[in-house]
């Protein structure tokens, strides 16, 4: 494994919602708002092409990985996104760096 030095984090974490997706992406959207508002970092919300129920959120380019997952984290919290998540599925969380 090689270290990331000061390479910008890619973030790419994926779940499964419940069936109400209507609500689930106003919440999603909104979580993704506030954190925005408190890192500077941007989400991008996505479903899985022929399957609607798999989501992935996207962050690109986070310069303070720790800062930015303490926010997450409490976003995540603050919005309650656990509520939205398919019983027996789990937040899946990626980092990717640009390859040297």
């Amino acid at each position: 494994m090689t270290d990331s030095g000061s390479r910008p984090t890619h973030y790419f974490i994926y779940y499964r919602v419940r069936s109400d997706a209507t609500r689930a992406r106003a919440k999603v959207r909104a979580m993704q708002a506030s954190l925005a508002t408190r890192t500077g970092v941007a989400g991008h919300l996505m479903e899985r092409c022929g399957d609607d129920a798999t989501w992935m959120e996207i962050y690109e380019s986070v310069a303070d990985p720790a800062a930015f997952e303490a926010a997450l984290g409490i976003e995540i919290e603050a919005h309650k996104l656990a509520a939205l998540i398919e019983p027996g599925s789990t937040r899946h969380l990626e980092r990717f760096v640009e390859c040297a």
